[in-house]
């Protein structure tokens, strides 16, 4: 891709994730000019660091069940993800060389998993599109010319600009949400950590567990039930399970204080099975020992038993095996998250992805204020926003041409 300084790009974007890149790639296929603006040495820092464990572009599931992942957000998002939904997606990504292939969950993949060949066959292309790309440069808003202005670097005057600057989930990768008060008059919602673990205040003993997996669990929190697996920390506890349940759970600790999950140690046993066999004599057994026979702990989970009788819980042990209270004081810290909650409130955008209150200014990605799980969920809406932008940017264009066209 060209580096070279582009001092006047018809359409500036700001952020060089997977929502600023689409974004980019959208504007430019439509033959407008654009240079692609990043405060990291390198383009798609968090994206690399997505693929580390195999990169879920998105999910197979049918597009209903889909759209339902976004919870509150589904309505706003609902046109962008259609426009441009996982089979676009996946059509995208085989365009650029990478097969995909569906996962048994449902998750779709690169079939060589990594990112690092999606993202260079994704750099190439946008250098053949005519799309600049100037890193170590770091947005701090607009002069009074209206100008953006950069840490960096001289003023950049633009006929539209596209912000794609990401929440502040791992902001070591580029994104830690200092863009928040460069927006006066525009509503933005704090950012919170999403798909998030939690403290716990385990006891010392307790502690020696830190990094065992909980495998083959169920996590329960006010009648859902989320079944997975999860980590034990020296904190408290991360993982799937737990990420699934992260926004009822952060926001009821924000609302009440601490509140109490319950962790089934065994769902694969329903109740009575597993008081059958927790019914027989203990004799000479150790506690530990009588739950790792009988009742088929592993030892964490005779941990997480001993931690919550010691704690005063009643000693009735196949309650406790299929509900161990788990008391959940905090988030763990947005550094710490997968991805982010909140940021720029979904009402002020035009249909157009444009910000009703600053004309010619669109935005795209995480910045917005819409979250989702994991499972592919979070890039889907990454990507299809910045398209969604994309096209807004070059439908404003064009009427600000008319006739003509708005090749710039």
């Amino acid at each position: 891709m060209d580096t070279r300084d582009s001092a006047s790009p018809t359409v500036a974007v700001i952020g060089a994730g997977p929502a600023g890149l689409m974004a980019a790639e959208t504007i430019a296929a439509g033959g407008v000019g654009v240079t692609v603006f990043d405060r990291m040495p390198s383009p798609g820092r968090k994206l690399l660091m997505a693929g580390r464990g195999g990169l879920n572009l998105t999910h197979s599931e049918a597009l209903p069940a889909l759209l339902d992942r976004y919870g509150p957000a589904r309505a706003r998002l609902e046109a962008a993800i259609a426009a441009f939904p996982p089979a676009a997606l996946v059509a995208w990504c085989e365009g650029l060389g990478q097969p995909t292939f569906v996962g048994s969950s449902g998750r779709v993949f690169p079939r060589g998993l990594k990112t690092s060949p999606l993202l260079r066959a994704w750099l190439v292309r946008l250098g053949g599109l005519g799309v600049r790309l100037e890193t170590r440069r770091t947005w701090t808003g607009w002069n009074a010319s209206g100008a953006l202005i950069f840490a960096e670097g001289g003023p950049v005057r633009s006929r539209a600009t596209v912000l794609a600057l990401g929440g502040a989930s791992w902001p070591r990768l580029g994104s830690d949400g200092g863009w928040t008060g460069l927006l006066p008059g525009i509503e933005v919602r704090p950012l919170v950590p999403s798909n998030c673990g939690f403290r716990i205040d385990w006891s010392a003993p307790f502690r020696r567990f830190a990094g065992t997996p909980l495998k083959r669990i169920a996590l329960s929190f006010r009648g859902r039930t989320v079944r997975g697996e999860a980590m034990v920390t020296a904190e408290g506890i991360e993982g799937g399970a737990v990420y699934a349940l992260s926004p009822a759970l952060r926001d009821a600790i924000a609302a009440e204080g601490p509140v109490v999950a319950t962790l089934d140690l065994r769902p694969d046993l329903d109740a009575p099975a597993l008081a059958r066999r927790l019914a027989g004599p203990r004799g000479s057994a150790s506690l530990s020992t009588f739950l790792r026979k009988a009742g088929g702990l592993a030892p964490v989970g005779i941990g997480l038993v001993q931690e919550a009788l010691h704690a005063g819980a009643a000693p009735d042990l196949p309650s406790l095996v299929k509900a161990v209270p788990l008391r959940l004081l905090a988030p763990a810290p947005i550094a710490r998250a997968i991805s982010s909650a909140g940021g720029i409130a979904l009402d002020e955008l035009d249909a157009r992805w444009m910000l009703r209150r600053r004309p010619g200014v669109f935005a795209a990605g995480e910045m917005l204020d819409w979250e989702a799980p994991t499972g592919g969920y979070l890039l889907q809406a990454c990507f299809s926003t910045g398209v969604a932008a994309g096209r807004g940017v070059l439908a404003w264009l064009g009427e600000k041409q008319g006739p003509g066209g708005v090749a710039g």
